[in-house]
């Protein structure tokens, strides 16, 4: 088992119930896949570096997990398919 640090930008614009939606679907995945959420750190909204898409503002979620090495492909493809992540980034620890 790898430990993973993954942060997403979600899109500022959707409302708090949304956003409180698609932290709990990526968590979902982690578990499905055989892993453990160790932490979920929300950050909140912060003002890009740069505007994404004529979005200037964020909402940034910082999640560390344990999991086997083909989960991190998996969240990538959920995120991806998912349009409102702006951004992420999986890194192994």
């Amino acid at each position: 088992m790898n430990q993973y640090e993954l942060l997403y930008i979600l899109d500022n614009s959707i409302d708090d119930a949304a956003k409180d939606a698609l932290v709990k679907k990526f968590e979902d995945v982690v578990t499905a896949g055989g892993g453990t959420v160790e932490k979920t750190d929300r950050w909140g909204s912060k003002k890009l570096a740069y505007a994404i898409d004529y979005k200037t503002d964020g909402y940034y979620v910082l999640m560390n997990f344990t999991s086997g090495a083909d989960l991190p492909k998996e969240l990538e493809r959920q995120m991806g398919i998912t349009d409102e992540v702006i951004r992420k980034l999986v890194v192994r620890k």
